[in-house]
């Protein structure tokens, strides 16, 4: 399962690294697909920073945390990690959707990994504890 993990972390660093390169863009954002997706609008809106830091590089070290951890298999700390890194993702996809009325194909894929990180921590935590 550590594997498997670690492979979703290295998929949610990539999607990233992918939007902060989109958050220091300065010509037209390749995945600017219509008017309501738009990588460069999300990263360079005001919701794309948090305490001067750029979400996208909370995003890689929350991964880069997430993958340590899935190594380690030190699960018992790797659940509640994940569960917040999904609740910080919930929260950024309703900032797209309500607020910025845009949504991020990088944020979006970053989504789908966490949710998908997260639904297998919590599976491996539930067998661990009938097992």
């Amino acid at each position: 399962m550590r594997i498997v993990l670690v492979l979703l972390t290295v998929l949610g660093i990539t999607a990233s690294a992918l939007a902060l390169r989109e958050h220091y863009r300065t010509d037209t954002s390749p995945c600017s697909i219509n008017e309501k997706w738009d990588c460069g609008i999300v990263n360079h809106s005001p919701y794309a920073v948090l305490w001067g830091i750029p979400v996208a590089i909370i995003g890689i070290a929350g991964y880069l945390l997430l993958g340590t951890l899935a190594l380690k298999r030190w699960y018992s700390i790797l659940l509640p990690v994940s569960l917040a890194g999904l609740a910080f993702s919930l929260y950024l996809a309703h900032i797209e959707k309500d607020v910025l009325g845009v949504w991020c194909v990088y944020c979006v894929a970053s989504l789908g990994v966490i949710s998908a990180f997260t639904a297998l921590v919590v599976g491996t935590v539930v067998k661990r504890v009938h097992s």
